[in-house]
């Protein structure tokens, strides 16, 4: 079969860009689109700091007809490419027809323009590429779904056909990690070990849970960002985040949160963990057809009055080191326990993805049964194909 790779450079090129998946998911009943916006800010130079040293491009792929068969974009931050044993970008937003030899060419494209890239004077171009991933955040469009294509897809959470999983394989792209998505029934009982440690810190003077109701968004960017820098200061790669980072993701939260399901951990006026949660969004966006326009806007505006959403989601979880394995987890599950469940509003929580080197927050899942729902998988493909391949390292004790 002939196929055309053409660049995404015009309007009517990204509205086809858009449209795509809507041909190939047409007889899906479970599948949600992505927000249009979403996926718009991403590749905005303006809005999106990955381009600060980065590039990004978005290719259709057409065939003899000159129809849509499938769409792809590659992407390379120099700071990103350069904290991997070899330089590595990225690619995502991956769609396309059942035809290995058209994923193919999208893979190609994505390899050949990763390969021209320059990292700095010495070196020219990319060695590997990592996806489905996105150009910016992790916890947004990463990673290939392979397993719970039974459920309904979380917002922003990657949703796909099992055929792709194929494609991948047999293009020779490995797994670098896979990814874990874990559920739970938000009346289910904290386990005992959780209620023990909660009750100890019963005893502690100046500890306390509360949840961010009535707390000023200056105020919580300064908490979250006082948690986040400590909680992760010892990850690999670690960039710690910025005031104005912190105060931008509080502000992106501001009109979808709920600030009775969000929760600080302090001792003695000091934040010590956190617990982030909103309402499950694509309860809602599931009705707007994934164009947040005017109209889409008013839904969106009914579904939140109407409180819609009984699912919770929870998008990060963090504890700083010092109080780490000392009961904050549990006293923050039973804090919603008592304070959350008996509202009636969220029926049960999804736990946004967590890596398989992360074996802290694995164990903490486990602790809690919670119940993995679905696994997605970040692979990585290594241009020179004799170089040894290594996966992630891992976070904690195995």
């Amino acid at each position: 079969m002939l196929f055309t790779v053409e660049k995404v450079e015009n309007k009517a090129q990204i509205r086809r860009f858009h449209a795509l998946p809507f041909k190939l998911y047409k007889r899906d009943s479970l599948w949600i689109p992505h927000l249009k916006q979403d996926v718009e800010k991403v590749f905005d130079a303006s809005k999106n700091k990955a381009f600060r040293g980065g590039e990004a491009v978005r290719w259709l792929l057409k065939d003899a007809s000159g129809q849509d068969i499938g769409r792809v974009a590659a992407f390379y931050n120099q700071k990103t490419a350069k904290s991997f044993a070899q330089p590595t970008g990225g690619f995502g937003f991956f769609e396309c027809i059942d035809n290995q030899d058209a994923a193919f060419a999208l893979f190609d494209a994505c390899k050949q323009w990763l390969l021209e890239r320059g990292v700095w004077l010495e070196e020219k171009g990319m060695q590997a590429m990592d996806g489905p991933i996105n150009f910016g955040e992790k916890n947004a469009f990463w990673g290939l779904l392979v397993d719970g294509f039974e459920h309904v897809p979380a917002y922003q959470i990657n949703y796909n056909p099992s055929y792709y999983t194929s494609f991948f394989e047999a293009y020779g792209f490995k797994t670098y990690y896979e990814q874990y998505v874990f559920w739970r029934r938000t009346d289910a009982p904290a386990q005992e070990i959780f209620v023990r440690k909660a009750e100890m810190l019963k005893f502690v003077e100046g500890f306390e849970v509360r949840s961010v109701r009535g707390v000023s968004e200056a105020q919580l960017a300064k908490d979250f960002l006082a948690v986040y820098n400590e909680a992760w200061g010892n990850h690999a790669g670690f960039s710690p985040m910025k005031l104005a980072q912190a105060q931008a993701i509080m502000k992106a939260i501001r009109p979808v949160k709920d600030p009775d399901i969000s929760l600080f951990a302090f001792y003695k006026g000091k934040p010590i963990g956190f617990y982030i949660n909103l309402p499950e969004l694509n309860q809602i966006f599931k009705h707007v057809h994934g164009n947040l326009n005017l109209w889409g806007k008013l839904v969106f505006l009914w579904h939140k009055w109407r409180r819609t959403p009984h699912t919770m989601f929870g998008i990060v979880f963090g504890i700083v080191p010092e109080w780490q394995g000392k009961g904050v987890e549990g006293a923050m599950i039973k804090y919603a326990e008592d304070h959350i469940v008996p509202k009636g509003q969220y029926v049960d929580t999804i736990l946004t993805w967590i890596g398989d080197f992360n074996l802290k927050m694995l164990r903490i899942c486990e602790n809690l049964n919670a119940k993995k729902q679905r696994t997605l998988i970040t692979y990585r493909y290594l241009f020179d194909r004799e170089k040894p391949f290594e996966r992630h390292p891992f976070i904690g004790k195995k």
